[in-house]
């Protein structure tokens, strides 16, 4: 006959934040065990793209606290690190890179078009 199990804490209703798994000690007897629930993860912060980011634990939001885990294990080494993912930081550098160009541009043609204003 199947050993019946009672749970040891909280309340006796099977909400999300009082799941269980059957356990069986060396000794052969059952017992319960509490499991955490599962973490979503920290996500890129850009709007489009929402991957995970990767190179940072998958912990629930109290573990991410000074005395939990190290400043190292919360970041990655880079700008935006720990805030997007490589790929949109990629693609920041490049627009900011675009948009620096095309003031440059402007400014080039309005010299030139000055100096013909000038000639004429």
């Amino acid at each position: 006959m199947v050993q019946r199990l009672t749970y040891r804490r909280r309340h006796c209703y099977n909400t999300k934040s009082n799941k269980t798994r059957l356990l069986k000690t060396p000794g052969g007897k059952l017992t319960i065990s509490y499991t955490k629930k599962r973490s979503n993860g920290p996500i890129c912060g850009e709007p489009s793209c929402r991957k995970p980011l990767p190179g940072i634990p998958r912990l629930r939001p109290r573990q991410y606290s000074a005395a939990q885990l190290a400043k190292n294990k919360k970041t990655v080494h880079r700008a935006y690190g720990g805030v997007l993912c490589a790929g949109c930081v990629r693609v920041r550098i490049q627009r900011a890179f675009l948009v620096e160009e095309q003031k440059i541009v402007k400014k080039v043609l309005k010299l030139q078009m000055a100096k013909e204003a000038a000639k004429k």
